[in-house]
């Protein structure tokens, strides 16, 4: 998938386009209240937050090396 992109390089891509996005909302003549720069800080932090919390170095097991592991195993072999 990513694996030559690091969590805290994606996030701040992620960071610079949600802030990009804002920006040209402004230069169009968007409203900056403050409700508004809250739902825009979330939409910047959450994403990112998630994304590095559940980002592992390693991917999970498939189903099938699960069993085979299992199997290969109680039978003796490697």
């Amino acid at each position: 998938m990513l694996k030559n992109i690091s969590p805290a390089r994606l996030a701040g891509w992620w960071a610079a386009a949600v802030i990009v996005t804002m920006s040209c909302g402004v230069v169009a003549g968007g409203a900056i209240t403050m409700g508004n720069a809250e739902l825009w800080l979330i939409a910047c932090v959450v994403p990112s937050a998630v994304m590095l919390l559940l980002w592992h170095g390693t991917s999970p097991a498939a189903a099938s090396e699960a069993l085979y592991s299992i199997t290969s195993q109680k039978e003796g072999r490697r």
